[in-house]
């Protein structure tokens, strides 16, 4: 059935990323569940709050390749790793439909901490300005092969 809304862009996951505690680079897995209201099942940043699940863009991490440091996917603790998609061009409201879940962007940027280890070694960490946070509306299990799509 047609809602007369246009479907909108299509854009890929790159990597699914977890991390038990907070403060650490999250490690890329093959799937994840993201549970309504909560975020991605067994992440530290999962809960009942407005920033559930954390996307940043690989064009974005590409920016601060070839500063001596490696930048796999996870290290800036982000939750999905996209590609194809200017994250930080979203407003807030946003929906992103990954496979059968519906996320809504709740935040774009973040103060970055004091600790944060990818600012010690380059000098600058792009998480701030481009990452992008959002609560699922919608759950349900992911992977890399979701298909994807935004609402400008």
């Amino acid at each position: 059935m047609s809602t007369g809304r246009p479907e909108g862009r299509a854009f890929s996951i790159l990597s699914i990323n977890t991390s038990k505690e907070t403060g650490v680079p999250k490690t890329p897995v093959d799937r994840a569940v993201l549970r309504e209201g909560h975020g991605i099942e067994g992440d530290a940043h999962a809960g009942e709050w407005h920033r559930q699940v954390s996307l940043l863009a690989d064009e974005d991490i590409e920016t601060m390749r070839g500063r001596g440091v490696e930048l796999p996917p996870g290290i800036f603790a982000e939750n999905l790793t996209t590609r194809g998609i200017d994250l930080a061009r979203l407003g807030v409201g946003a929906h992103l439909r990954v496979g059968p879940a519906l996320l809504e962007v709740t935040q774009i940027g973040k103060e970055c901490h004091q600790g944060c280890a990818i600012r010690r070694a380059v000098g600058d960490c792009v998480m701030p300005r481009r990452g992008v946070f959002a609560r699922v509306l919608v759950g349900g299990e992911i992977d890399r092969e979701s298909r994807c799509r935004h609402d400008f």
